[in-house]
């Protein structure tokens, strides 16, 4: 499964990428997250369901210093081809 979710809130400036990062490996996720320029976080990860709303409720909660006000969710049951879990700069 794929996850495409964009994190909205006070999330740029405040280690949300590295969070964001540690627990998708610590699940075994693949994917990359990135800052978009309108000041928002992107996630694009690949695993299993269960790994996946974990994730979606790590984010939710933010790394210390956040302030997550909103997340959009989308899923795809096709897998994208990712060998790890990056920040991208």
């Amino acid at each position: 499964m794929t996850l495409y979710a964009k994190v909205i809130g006070k999330v740029q400036g405040v280690y949300f990428r590295a969070f964001t990062q540690k627990i998708a490996r610590e699940l075994d996720l693949r994917g990359t997250v990135r800052n978009l320029s309108d000041g928002s976080v992107e996630v694009v990860a690949v695993g299993e369901e269960e790994k996946i709303n974990k994730l979606i409720k790590e984010l939710k909660k933010g790394s210390p210093g956040s302030k997550v006000i909103d997340i959009e969710i989308k899923k795809d049951k096709h897998d994208l081809d990712f060998e790890d879990f990056k920040i991208v700069y």
